[in-house]
């Protein structure tokens, strides 16, 4: 007979995923704020630092999952990213550029000016450039919003995305040859390695979709097969040092390019990816250490509020040049608030890599903690205040 303590240890996860499910119910249903808020409140008061309900993160199947939950929603973002419509309107890419830089460059000058190493206040800045696709998807599709701010934040989330992986890598490139005659090697190692994972995500763009016409199911659910060939792509990228971040993206940018879109009833990849995400954000925010958010709480509520400032001007500032209002502009760059998901699995990634450095990212917790929880009220609020999201879906 097993002992009670190694039963309620095997039964940790399911327990916190279906607790973490049910706050997010009861919680959206009272309160009317996004479910993920919930979710990430769970997953941070069980985690291994805090009550210790949940086993402390490693490489496990678990990590595995919360891998392959936020391929598929970085999937599922590909896949509605229109390259189209930034040709047409090149000063939305623009305002993503000009956005993300000055979002770097704030948040340097606040780390160093909080006596942060050089390398450390580098990569909080890398990371804050980021948008987190994981809270951006999961709120838009659940408050059910469409219009411009609703696609300008998808298509600018996607692109701060590759921007961070790519500063990030370059960065810890650097600081791993420990030169300054390194910087040229470090950022051609990061663009090559951005080329790969590219590359790795249009072969499969090319390849599912020609196989589903092969065996007659291109115009059925095809929600399986993609998920399955997210699950390939994530899993081959850990294993080659490919950014699956940028792999997802570039797969499910090409499978639309390829006349493949996903049915409504797709959304979320169905009852799998309803799980998975509940999954994603319990296991994200268990992965933070309450002493390491206390520690930063000072110097991240700064990032946090330097970060939205950044984001929120630099988009607003190319808002009629784009062709929307001031208002919306100002609006589009509050919707690129979330943030926490990203930097979780983006740290948990280096650490497991060996990059002690990340060690010392105190605040980037903090921020993460912050961000996990009031992210997705950020952006639902911007989306209600944008008339994107339909009365019916915030109605507290």
């Amino acid at each position: 007979m097993p002992d009670l303590l190694s039963v309620l240890t095997s039964l940790a996860w399911p327990l916190a995923i279906a607790l973490a499910w049910l706050a997010g119910e009861f919680g959206q249903r009272w309160t009317g704020l996004p479910r993920i808020s919930f979710y990430g409140l769970v997953g941070f008061a069980l985690g291994s630092s805090q009550i210790g309900v949940l086993p402390a993160a490693d490489l496990g199947p678990v990590a595995l999952l919360a891998n392959i939950a936020f391929g598929l929603v970085l999937f599922e973002l590909g896949n509605r990213i229109n390259l189209r419509w930034l040709i047409n309107n090149p000063w939305i890419g623009v305002a993503g550029l000009v956005e993300s830089s000055l979002t770097f460059v704030l948040v340097y000058l606040v780390a160093i000016a909080f006596g942060a190493a050089q390398i450390t206040a580098l990569l909080m800045a890398a990371l804050s450039m980021a948008t987190s696709p994981a809270t951006v998807v999961r709120v838009i599709n659940e408050q059910k919003s469409s219009g411009q701010m609703t696609e300008r934040v998808l298509h600018l989330s996607a692109q701060n995305c590759v921007l961070a992986v790519f500063a990030f890598n370059a960065i810890i490139g650097v600081w791993l040859f420990h030169t300054q005659d390194a910087v040229s090697e470090a950022l051609w190692q990061s663009l090559v390695m951005l080329a790969a994972s590219i590359v790795a995500g249009a072969v499969f763009g090319l390849l599912v979709p020609a196989l589903l016409r092969a065996i007659g199911n291109a115009q059925q659910d095809t929600t399986v097969a993609f998920a399955l060939a997210v699950i390939l792509l994530v899993s081959m990228c850990d294993v080659g040092g490919l950014s699956p971040v940028v792999a997802a993206l570039a797969f499910g940018l090409t499978v639309r390019s390829r006349r493949v879109t996903f049915t409504q009833t797709q959304r979320n990849f169905g009852a799998l990816g309803e799980v998975l995400t509940v999954l994603l954000f319990v296991y994200a925010a268990s992965t933070l250490d309450w002493r390491l958010v206390a520690a930063g709480g000072v110097m991240a509520v700064v990032v946090v509020l330097v970060r939205l400032l950044a984001k929120t001007a630099g988009v607003a500032a190319f808002s009629h040049l784009s062709g929307v209002t001031w208002r919306k502009g100002a609006l589009t760059g509050l919707g690129l608030a979330p943030l926490a998901v990203f930097v979780i699995l983006m740290l948990e990634h280096a650490r497991y890599a060996g990059l002690k450095v990340v060690d010392d990212l105190h605040a980037m917790a903090a921020v993460a903690m912050l961000l996990e929880v009031f992210g997705p009220i950020i952006i639902q609020r911007a989306l209600i205040w944008a008339h994107e999201a339909p009365e019916s879906h915030h109605a507290a």
